[in-house]
């Protein structure tokens, strides 16, 4: 009973949060299918390139994220450029909001909002004010479009604010959006103090955020590490778990929900992950000989095919590249031949740099299953399996957030936390 044998399966950000949490105080075994840790926020390879196989932002409302960085040896102030909450879409609404104490830095930043009149910048400070004094909570779930117009925001306002905001936030088109889920998320961002609106833009690739430096660092640990190892069965019997045949006192299943579905013989949690249903992210890279020179390191084009572009060059030095990110294409965009998609995106940058070359490489990556749907009134599983030795983490098990880094990171540290609480119990009864 002095430490119990854990199995952590998956090494995604949920997984490897879950491992860096219990080090110490478990004997641990990580499993991961693939050769690297990171799931679906890692560096790729592609042919002989080396991408990310998406672009993720952080915020600094996001503490777990940054202290479980912190813990395995990152410097959150060195790999990630934080910048006061701004918003530019070219063509319309931009938005910057200035190092002032909440809530001063948001009116401050309405107030001076250009590609909006100020009808539309009093609808959109009395909305945001209407749910800060409901404390963030409806009493009822229901569709982003629907609230909005409630609040009788216009068709600038859903173009040029609240639409880019949700397929960035939930990757969920605002006719089926949680507008709870959105709420959690302008509560802890916009709602709250100023540092926790900051956006946190990546420096580095994904992989060296997190993924690879917790690998490194449990490694140190002593956490016994399985790359390129699936596993295929997991089963809970006599108050342990058996990862394909081997015995473990404990096990935390960090996988995608379509993989757990498959390893765990629940037909509760199986029935419960059938409601769920995925959406894509689609991340178009194109490599120039010349600097393109973006007006903001993440820059939007009203009216663009990309929700976002994103200079790689100014960010972390990959020479003219530049990465196009859209958030739950429709099917109309992800039928496109790639080679029609990237001149659309060229288009976009050519409204900004008109004189812009054509590419020398150009890549398209498409993350098919990249969350759930954050739909309203959206069940998600809970951390327990239903039996005490058995726990899930991931981006998509119940939380107050949509798919991003910290709901799989909190997911990860939640599902620790509750093994180290029932094994102490048992260990004192």
């Amino acid at each position: 009973m002095s430490r119990p044998r854990v199995a952590v399966i998956g090494a995604g950000w949920a997984g490897l949060a879950a491992a860096v949490e219990l080090a110490g105080f478990a004997e641990l075994t990580l499993f991961e299918a693939g050769r690297e840790p990171g799931g679906r926020a890692r560096r790729v390879r592609d042919a002989d390139l080396a991408l990310d196989n998406g672009q993720h932002i952080l915020i600094g409302a996001y503490r777990e994220c940054l202290r479980l960085m912190a813990r395995v040896g990152v410097d959150p102030d060195t790999v990630l450029l934080r910048q006061p909450m701004n918003w530019h879409r070219h063509g319309g609404l931009s938005l910057q909001c200035p190092p002032l104490p909440a809530p001063l830095h948001v009116a401050w930043g309405l107030l001076t909002a250009r590609g909006i009149g100020w009808r539309d910048k009093w609808r959109l400070s009395r909305a945001l004010d209407r749910l800060k004094r409901q404390q963030w909570r409806l009493a009822q779930d229901m569709p982003v479009a629907e609230w909005l117009a409630a609040q009788g925001q216009g068709a600038a306002l859903l173009a040029g604010f609240w639409q880019p905001l949700v397929l960035s936030a939930l990757n969920t088109p605002l006719a089926e959006a949680s507008m709870q889920i959105l709420a959690n998320v302008l509560r802890d961002s916009l709602g709250a103090t100023r540092a926790d609106s900051d956006l946190l833009l990546p420096r580095h690739n994904l992989s060296a955020l997190f993924p690879q430096p917790a690998w490194a660092w449990l490694e140190g640990q002593g956490v016994q590490l399985r790359s390129g190892c699936r596993v295929r069965r997991v089963c809970f019997a006599d108050g342990g778990a058996e990862i394909d045949g081997e015995r473990f006192d404990a096990a935390i299943v960090a996988v995608g929900p379509q993989h757990a579905a498959a390893l765990l013989d629940d037909t509760a949690l199986q029935q419960r992950l059938q409601l769920l249903y995925y959406l894509p992210i689609c991340t178009v890279y194109l490599r120039f000989g010349q600097r393109v020179r973006l007006p903001r390191r993440m820059t939007g084009v009203a009216g663009g095919t990309a929700d976002w572009l994103f200079d790689r060059e100014a960010l972390s030095g990959e020479r003219g590249l530049v990465a196009a990110v859209i958030s739950a294409p429709d099917d109309a965009v992800t039928a496109l031949p790639q080679d029609e998609l990237v001149a659309r995106v060229l288009a976009d940058l050519r409204r900004l740099q008109p004189e812009l070359a054509p590419p020398l490489w150009s890549r398209v990556l498409v993350e098919k299953r990249a969350t759930f749907a954050a739909v309203a009134g959206v069940l998600r599983p809970g951390t327990r399996i239903g039996v005490q030795c058995g726990y899930l983490a991931g981006d998509w098990v119940d939380s107050p957030y949509p798919a991003t880094l910290e709901a799989a990171v909190q997911s990860g540290v939640s599902a620790a936390q509750m093994l180290k609480q029932d094994w102490m119990k048992q260990k004192n009864r």
